[in-house]
């Protein structure tokens, strides 16, 4: 009898569950049902539409840093299928993948309809079936199928997951909305290596910060949104915010301030910038500190004003006035409680054969490839559990 199984959801983990068990199981009859029109429409719109499928972790010492949640169970699933296994299987499927310096990792065609492509013509080729502008509202609208997968990626609250133990989902990677024109008027202007965090909790992000005309974005920013998602959401996106410009302490930035003073007593502290700030920032800062004194030299600093500048180099504070969606990709913390789910083959503990994978679980990264990786991980996970499941039916 030939064995049946539906995927709901026809995203990335939907299609690389239904092409891993094909590839294991051909006598599988796969459905993906989709809701929308477009299957795959977030991966077409990912990394800025070229697609940060993966990242090489090179530097992750533990994957807590780069997933606030469901880091445990990932660690055990990378077991069987990681980051490399990853990278293979799409060089092997035909995608040319690059690393970049920041270990991101995209297809060499910078094109993220190269993996739609390569996704779309293996689900032909394996006869996988595919109905889109079908939605899935009661799992017996299924009782035909052997094996369900559930594949709806986050904020996901489905009639079919109303008896599950749904953790409340939330976004998870935007940027900070601040009320501060003058910051504002330095849209554009980059620092390539800052620190932002929440004041009074441990929760930071650290790398490249941009000013833009609403406030703050950029992978430090949303490193920490990531990081505080559920914290910012129960506060309403408004709470303190800390940006350590120079991502150092208050010594080195206190020495640095103390060597121009003597090295350039004659300029005006406008010309002369610490740790190569840009020029903009840097006036903005010295504006923020000194006011109308900031056009003064550097001789004519006193203690108080020095260490008022320091301070501000490393401790600078804003508040949060709510959030912004970052680029149309839309991340979320929370959905499945993973305690529902066998850590083994994300099956349902409750529901016999109906499975999880995805963003629709409570696993979420940050930005950089991780939740794509997350997606194929959980994916292949669920797709194994299931052939195995069919071939000791078959013995």
């Amino acid at each position: 009898m030939t064995p049946k199984v539906a995927i709901i959801g026809g995203g990335a983990a939907g299609f690389f569950l239904a092409i891993t068990l094909k590839e294991r199981c051909p006598q599988a009859e796969i459905t993906i049902f989709e809701k929308s029109q477009r299957v795959l429409a977030k991966v077409a719109i990912s990394g800025g539409g070229r697609c940060n499928c993966t990242n090489s972790f090179e530097g992750v010492n533990d994957l807590s840093e780069v997933y606030p949640r469901g880091h445990r169970l990932l660690k055990r699933l990378f077991k069987s299928f990681g980051p490399r296994d990853a990278f293979e299987w799409f060089e092997h499927h035909g995608i040319r993948l690059v690393t970049q310096d920041d270990h991101c990792v995209f297809p060499a065609s910078q094109d993220a309809q190269t993996i739609i492509n390569c996704f779309l013509t293996e689900a032909r080729r394996h006869q996988v079936h595919i109905m889109t502008e079908h939605r899935i509202e009661s799992l017996s609208q299924l009782d035909d199928f052997d094996y369900i997968a559930v594949t709806t990626g986050g904020m996901s609250r489905s009639g079919f997951l109303t008896d599950m133990p749904i953790i409340q989902p939330v976004p998870s990677l935007f940027t900070f909305a601040i009320d501060d024109a003058k910051l504002h008027d330095l849209m554009g202007t980059v620092v390539t290596q800052a620190v932002a965090s929440i004041p009074g909790t441990k929760l930071k992000g650290e790398g490249p910060l941009l000013i833009t005309h609403w406030g703050m974005s950029g992978p430090c920013i949303l490193k920490l949104s990531s990081h505080a998602a559920r914290l910012l959401a129960d506060n309403d996106y408004h709470m303190p915010l800390a940006v350590n410009w120079i991502n150092s302490n208050d010594t080195a930035a206190l020495n640095e301030l103390q060597r121009i003073m003597v090295q350039y007593p004659q300029k005006q502290i406008i010309t002369i910038r610490p740790f190569d700030l840009p020029t903009r920032l840097w006036n903005y800062l010295i504006q923020k500190v000194l006011g109308e004194r900031a056009q003064n030299r550097w001789e004519n600093l006193n203690r108080k004003e020095i260490n008022r500048l320091s301070n501000v180099l490393c401790n600078d504070t804003y508040q949060i006035a709510g959030r912004a969606a970052f680029k149309d990709e839309f991340v979320t913390c929370g959905g499945v409680d993973l305690s529902v789910v066998f850590p083994q083959t994300l099956e349902c503990k409750t529901h016999p054969r109906l499975y999880f994978a995805g963003e629709v679980l409570d696993i979420d990264g940050i930005t950089g490839g991780f939740n794509f990786q997350a997606a194929w991980t959980t994916a292949y996970t669920v797709s194994q559990a299931i052939a195995n499941d069919i071939e000791s039916n078959n013995k």
